[in-house]
């Protein structure tokens, strides 16, 4: 008995895990529409009042929008307006905008939301079309330009909607929706083409 407790055994190894975005990869192409998973990207929820707004535009690299259904873009990173104090920001580019507004004195709040979120881009001619098949935004270029951003549906799913060309769209939604978005636009891309 006392030579099993006195052999020691090694601990086990870590687990090799590899963190795969929702959906990773998933591709669908018909004659006139494209539905494609986008890569992660840094994201954060932003609230603020008007007087903290250039401080932390400063800090972020970009203006934050102050029209409703608008964003700004600069350098691989877009501030969405959801709200007359409500902004989320992407960074495609890998840097952490919570990193850089980390020394803002302002007041604000801003939560990393990076992992919540999943986003899609929906291209080509009948990108519209397929997006209207279950959103009730009127996406006509009048009404929506490029750059144009809003909160709105999806079928029976909350999404942002963001207009990147005139026949470009990124969808963003919460993870846990994104298997039912990835497939409303996939048979809305389908039906589209048809």
């Amino acid at each position: 008995m006392a030579k099993a407790a006195a052999k020691k055994t090694a601990p086990a190894a870590a687990p090799s895990v590899e963190r795969r975005p929702a959906l990773a990869e998933r591709v669908v192409s018909a004659t006139d529409v494209k539905v494609e998973v986008l890569p992660p990207a840094e994201r954060m929820s932003l609230r603020a009042p008007e007087a903290s707004v250039a401080a932390l535009s400063k800090a972020l690299g970009l203006t934050l929008p102050k029209q409703p259904k608008t964003s700004a873009s600069k350098t691989g990173r877009t501030a969405l307006w959801l709200g007359p104090d409500e902004w989320l920001v992407i960074d495609e580019a890998g840097k952490d905008p919570l990193a850089d507004r980390a020394g803002v004195a302002a007041l604000h709040s801003a939560v990393g939301i990076s992992h919540r979120n999943v986003a899609f881009a929906v291209t080509g001619p009948a990108a519209a079309a397929a997006i209207n098949a279950g959103c009730p935004q009127d996406l006509s270029l009048e009404a929506f330009p490029v750059g144009a951003a809003s909160r709105t549906i999806l079928g029976k799913c909350e999404i942002l909607l963001l207009r990147t060309a005139a026949d470009a769209f990124r969808v963003e939604c919460w993870r846990s929706f994104s298997d039912y978005v990835f497939t409303f636009l996939s048979e809305a891309a389908s039906d589209a083409a048809a």
